[in-house]
């Protein structure tokens, strides 16, 4: 086992990292659990200065050691081709301060949902096809820049196919269209320009996805919802015991504004403000959030602007708007106590309406090489009251794109997770992963029982109440990594979902192949 580093040790070898060219670059850990794994565990050491419950990660920022896509592959290879194919870069440039990269993205998948056996689907043969790239670089030690973007044709399991259908959204991913029948067409995009003109102070203009957090899911700001376009300025402080970060964000709804004219009409957009202070003390990780959606679009048109938008400081918009106001408020709070360098419990709290009882909870345990190295285990529980996350008005509400910004449930729901994963020889990856939620759904267009974040937040009862739901979601998967410089994998895997009461059709054992490279999360465990 790999001892942690003290503090003391990892910044005495920062200005020796930075002459050497190995601490210089700007761009972020891309946002995908794998990367994350030895991310987090590095940070787990008691005494780590490494702010890890914002990401994505600066990679200045980041113990990268044994961390995929930066670790030293041992692998012999005897061939260019091979050495090209397994270990590096498909196009890759270094000289000097200059350092350019490009790879392919793809996913090649094919699967059978083994229990569908609904009569009115033409198919249980499912299959994904991507196709994209991904070019990052370093320009000098103080300017990075990354942009990715993959298009995809996917016919997915019949529950999936649904709840895209009612969305118009692959989850996570974007807008769609059908494609060939039941399949869909989408495109996802990533990217940003990431500056530190200071060691200390970072900026970044791009679009992408934030998690607020330690755990699988997020109750405060997670990355289930698809990419925005984002400005941030992130402050590290105080001998890197002191991060602070305020993102501007524009988010829109998937619904269309009442202008005259030709063609399409745009969609109604809002602006957000998230702000997030970080403080790392050996021990305890402890952090404060600030979520504000701002209504900047009304029955008038667009509002005149609101300078309090531009504010950095935290807690402040919330003083100014109240929880009751036509902006939309969301306050959170983050900790991290690290038991070992090896082990941490973990929670959330959250609430946008504490006079109503609107809370949200986190409690979790992470434990990294659980008895033999590599081998890690994380187990969680999410609780949210109804009406969290939702608002009077309900373009105002706290998501994007048809998807919540914090827990893809919306509100009214408890969730357990449990995962196990593991890593041989650093080539294999194995995980499994078990998901009980209970979640309420109104059972008529006129009720309204809390559990629709796009709703209103108006209690609305009826003869019956709610329809309660419970789901039990298994993912099996094994995967070899082939190269992990862009993370090209095959993988096999085992997805069941059943939903209780429900039609048969909305439980699913989908069996598949893949050859892909997943840079970023999908939730299909939903």
């Amino acid at each position: 086992m790999r001892p942690c580093r003290s503090i003391r040790s990892w910044t005495s070898l920062v200005p020796l990292l930075i002459a050497l060219g190995l601490s210089a670059q700007q761009n972020d850990v891309v946002l995908e659990r794998d990367h994350y794994i030895d991310v987090e565990r590095n940070a787990a050491c008691i005494g780590s200065r490494i702010h890890t419950g914002l990401k994505p990660v600066i990679e200045s920022r980041a113990d990268l050691t044994g961390v995929l896509g930066y670790r030293k592959d041992t692998t012999r290879r005897y061939y260019w081709l091979t050495e090209l194919l397994f270990r590096r870069h498909l196009i890759q440039f270094n000289k000097g301060d200059v350092h350019l990269r490009a790879d392919p993205m793809f996913g090649l998948e094919l699967g059978d949902d083994l229990r569908d056996k609904s009569k009115f689907i033409d198919t249980t043969r499912l299959y994904q096809n991507t196709r994209g790239f991904w070019v990052s670089g370093d320009l000098g030690p103080r300017v990075s820049f990354q942009t990715a973007f993959h298009e995809n044709q996917v016919l997915y399991p019949q529950y999936l196919y649904l709840f895209t259908k009612a969305t118009e959204v692959a989850p996570g991913q974007g807008r769609v269209k059908p494609f060939n029948g039941r399949a869909y067409d989408f495109g996802w995009s990533m990217g940003n320009v990431s500056w530190s003109p200071r060691g200390w102070l970072n900026v970044q203009l791009g679009q992408g996805k934030q998690f607020v957090g330690h755990g699988y899911r997020s109750m405060i700001l997670s990355d289930n919802a698809s990419p925005y376009p984002y400005l941030k300025f992130s402050a590290l402080l105080w001998q890197q015991r002191l991060q602070y970060t305020t993102t501007y964000a524009r988010l829109q709804m998937l619904e269309r504004l009442p202008t005259d004219g030709a063609g399409e009409h745009l969609f109604y957009w809002k602006r957000a403000t998230f702000d997030h202070l970080s403080l790392t003390l050996g021990r305890v990780d402890v952090a404060l959030f600030e979520g504000t959606i701002w209504r900047d679009i009304d029955q008038n048109g667009v509002r005149p602007f609101n300078a309090m938008e531009l504010n950095p400081l935290i807690g402040l918009n919330t003083l100014v708007n109240g929880f009751k106001g036509d902006a939309k408020e969301v306050l959170g709070l983050d900790l991290r106590v690290k038991l070992t360098n090896r082990m941490y419990v973990y929670g959330q709290a959250v609430t946008d309406d504490p006079a109503n009882e609107r809370f949200g909870w986190q409690a979790g345990l992470r434990w990294f090489d659980l008895f033999h190295r590599d081998l890690h285990l994380q187990v969680e529980y999410d609780q949210a009251t109804p009406f969290l996350y939702a608002h009077h008005i309900p373009l105002v509400n706290y998501a994007h794109q048809g998807q919540p910004l914090a827990h893809p449930f919306g509100a009214y729901f408890n969730e357990a997770v449990m995962i196990v994963e593991g890593r041989i020889k650093g080539h294999v990856l194995l995980q499994g992963k078990l998901n009980l939620g209970t979640y309420h759904l109104d059972s008529t267009a006129t009720m309204n029982y809390g559990g629709d974040i796009f709703d209103n937040d108006m209690m609305v009862e009826e003869e019956g109440g709610p329809l309660v739901r419970k789901l039990v979601f298994l993912d099996l998967n094994a995967s070899y990594l082939l190269n992990q410089m862009y993370d090209l994998r095959f993988t096999v895997g085992y997805r069941m979902r059943d939903l209780t009461p429900a039609p048969d059709h909305l439980d699913s054992g989908y069996l598949y192949f893949s050859l892909c490279t997943p840079i970023f999360d999908r939730y299909y465990d939903l």
